[in-house]
């Protein structure tokens, strides 16, 4: 299963993803059986775009089991959370915030 979640981005990026994806919520898609070769070339065209548009964050992820907490993830833009991977699992980080 392949999901890539956007987050401020022009409208382009939801034209494109909602052909080969189903949007699932505003921002969010999703694709149960997506090659290596098809997520491959769907990155590179949203990773073409946002070079050029830089606005926004994409997140994509999907099943690998070779691959830290079995996800392979990949991002672009600054998503308001951190993805760590530890000990063999990913994990989550924010910023504290100031008292």
């Amino acid at each position: 299963m392949a999901v890539v979640v956007t987050r401020d981005v022009e409208d382009r990026y939801r034209g494109f993803l909602g052909s080969v994806m189903l949007e699932l919520a505003p921002g969010v898609y999703a694709h149960p059986r997506m090659s290596m070769a098809v997520r491959g070339r769907v990155w590179a065209v949203l990773s073409d775009w946002y070079s050029s548009l830089r606005r926004g964050s994409i997140v994509m992820t999907w099943a690998e089991t070779s691959a830290d907490g079995g996800l392979g993830l990949t991002s672009l833009g600054e998503p308001p959370k951190d993805l760590v991977a530890h000990n063999a699992m990913l994990l989550v980080r924010r910023p504290l915030r100031s008292p």
